[in-house]
């Protein structure tokens, strides 16, 4: 990893089954993994703790995707912090590229089902024409130029997490993410990311609730305009396009 840490952050709810699937196959050269308990009852912790000896648990303090996230984010040390799915959706084999792309220049590194190399196999019509009106309203309002929005496979450094403020609970955290790494003027940059199925159980996303939280939330982040002090560089010389070659991206 180039003399940097890394945190893979996985927040859990009774995810037992689907452990197996995921934990075995993050590389050996991660230096940290914290998973974040929403006090399962199907022995996650437990199963965890048999399949990576060295995970560092947490207990999550309130209920929701959003809190889970920012309780995991509290108890990360590496210099580097990838979120990782439970479920078997997100491939811990596409790690490297989201650190290669930190290690590039970027920021903060966003998933992106919607660009060359990547995919889904657990998106219906409805919710991908959700994500694409939600993609539009995006780009109109802050002025982006990603590809997908509501995906929750992202990585960015440590240090840039003053400037996502992070306050929200639900499935909306990753919108959250997304919307606050423009306006505090982050080099982001997009990565081909492939989204399986959820391997066992059934997901908790519900379509029209959470999709009317993101909905909330990008209008109540336009209402809010800048985040004051958020700040890390400016917005011109910060963003790359959508699915740039690393190679291309603007650096310091």
């Amino acid at each position: 990893m180039h003399g940097v840490t890394v945190t893979v952050v996985i927040p859990t709810l009774n995810e037992a089954s689907n452990l197996p699937h995921v934990l075995p196959r993050i590389p050996s050269d991660i230096d940290e993994v914290v998973l974040v308990d929403g006090r399962s009852t199907d022995g996650t912790v437990e199963m965890a703790c048999t399949l990576y000896p060295s995970i560092k648990v947490v207990m999550q303090e309130g209920k929701g995707k959003g809190d889970a996230l920012r309780c995991g984010f509290r108890a990360a040390t590496g210099d580097i912090i990838v979120m990782l799915d439970a479920d078997g959706s997100t491939d811990p084999g596409e790690i490297p590229a989201f650190v290669g792309t930190l290690l590039a220049g970027a920021d903060f590194a966003k998933g992106s089902r919607f660009l060359q190399g990547g995919g889904t196999a657990d998106m219906p019509l409805h919710r991908k024409l959700g994500n694409w009106c939600f993609v539009a309203m995006v780009r109109t309002l802050f002025s982006g130029s990603y590809t997908d929005l509501c995906y929750g496979y992202n990585a960015f450094w440590r240090r840039v997490l003053p400037a996502l403020s992070l306050d929200c609970d639900g499935f909306e955290v990753e919108t959250v993410m997304n919307v606050r790494a423009l306006k505090a003027g982050l080099r982001v940059a997009e990565v081909p990311s492939f989204e399986a199925s959820r391997v066992n159980g059934v997901g908790r996303l519900r379509t029209i609730p959470d999709g009317w939280r993101v909905l909330k939330a990008i209008f109540k982040e336009k209402a809010a305009g800048d985040l004051p002090g958020a700040r890390v560089m400016p917005k011109a010389a910060s963003r790359s396009r959508a699915g740039a070659m690393i190679g291309s991206m603007p650096r310091e």
